[in-house]
């Protein structure tokens, strides 16, 4: 391994990817129906369910990070029902950094998907009903397909939010080399320890990761507006 680029700071990069790829699959499955229902729904209480998803756009990530350590506790009901389910606790464990990934990145997923859903318009929804397709085709055969751009557009700041979280990751996780210490946590650590070189190196990979999923972004929404 090169001296700029160490074993630690490879170990922080993995750890990073692997945390990203899992909390995005995760957000596409729960951000998906959640998004449709917004959509979709005419209930009375929408808003405030879209209120609460969008919630983490404007919540200190700190804040959220530290409810989320009281209620993932094991010295609690719900954090020692989930130890005992799943065999260890979720606090300062890569289970509790996908836990908190998840729900802090659950609006950058979800909104995208749902402008995506609500620019379908009804009369392609309502033709396929008149032709006696079911909820569950219309969904699938009618409204994924057309959503495309805005799943994609949703999986990619999904995946980049997810890399870039610091606050969150940081009261939930702690600083766990190979276990919680992602590459935002690492860049804290070296600047803390004043290894500076090694910040940069990381840093810099952060911008330059950073600028690629703004282009990639653009390019998506520039695709498939101009395929129309």
């Amino acid at each position: 391994m090169n001296e700029w680029f160490d074993a630690e700071m490879w170990e922080a990069t993995k750890l990073t990817l692997k945390l990203a790829f899992v909390t995005t699959l995760l957000l596409l499955i729960l951000g998906t129906p959640i998004a449709w229902w917004l959509a979709r729904s005419k209930s009375f209480i929408k808003e405030i369910i879209g209120t609460l998803v969008a919630l983490p756009l404007v919540l200190p990530p700190t804040v959220l990070g530290f409810y989320l350590l009281l209620l993932l506790s094991p010295q609690g009901n719900f954090g020692s029902w989930l130890s005992e389910v799943f065999g260890s606790p979720f606090p300062f464990s890569f289970k509790g950094l996908v836990v908190g990934s998840v729900i802090y990145s659950l609006p950058f997923v979800v909104q995208p998907i749902r402008n995506s859903f609500e620019a379908i318009g009804e009369p392609s929804l309502e033709a396929a009903a008149s032709l006696r397709a079911s909820p569950f085709d219309v969904f699938f055969s009618i409204a994924l397909p057309l959503a495309r751009p805005g799943i994609l557009t949703g999986s990619v700041l999904g995946f980049a939010h997810t890399v870039g979280e610091f606050g969150v990751i940081l009261m939930l996780g702690g600083n766990i080399p190979g276990e919680t210490k992602v590459l935002s946590v690492a860049i804290y650590d070296y600047v803390e320890t004043l290894q500076w070189e090694k910040a940069h190196v990381l840093a810099g990979g952060m911008i330059g990761f950073s600028f690629c999923v703004i282009l990639a972004t653009t390019l998506i929404e520039r695709y498939w507006r101009e395929k129309k």
